[in-house]
């Protein structure tokens, strides 16, 4: 199990973002105006991993590695012990932008009865195209493309290699 930080509840369309400087969470901001998705909200709840750097020296964006939990809606600022159950390799505007899949590990906070990727890709595949669709087309200013799926152990693998 990890934790997660969740920036983003699922069903909104604000993005927000954890500022370091101010170490509040802050609505993003964009040529001055606030960063608003302008398609349907998001379809889970999104954040990061603590301690881990996608290193732009090796194709990363620089950022914390970014988590979408699988389940009902959790406040901005939501610490969750997530459980990984896959990852979507997105390349966002050229730089790896992986996401990783999570569930909660608290059976009683799941909504989806799928543990690892297989199960999700037999039980939801649905679920995969939803996501995929999500990411291709949310943010209109970025030209993104999808590399694949892998698993859980590949992306806990994404993970600990993305320790700080």
């Amino acid at each position: 199990t990890l934790n997660s930080v969740i920036e983003i509840p699922a069903g909104t369309n604000k993005k927000y973002e954890y500022n370091k400087t101010t170490n509040r969470f802050e609505i993003d901001q964009k040529n001055g105006k606030d960063r608003v998705v302008d398609f349907l909200p998001y379809i889970g709840n999104y954040g990061y991993i603590p301690s881990t750097y996608s290193d732009p020296k090796k194709g990363g964006d620089g950022d914390a590695l970014d988590v979408l939990v699988l389940s009902e809606s959790m406040p901005t600022g939501s610490i969750s012990e997530i459980l990984p159950i896959a990852m979507l390799k997105l390349i966002d505007d050229g730089e790896l932008d992986y996401k990783i899949i999570a569930i909660p590990f608290n059976e009683s906070d799941q909504i989806i009865k799928a543990t690892t990727y297989k199960e999700l890709d037999e039980s939801y595949p649905q679920i995969k195209q939803i996501i995929e669709l999500w990411f291709l087309n949310y943010n209109k200013d970025d030209e993104a493309r999808i590399d694949g799926w892998v698993n859980e152990k590949e992306a806990i693998k994404e993970i600990n290699s993305n320790l700080l």
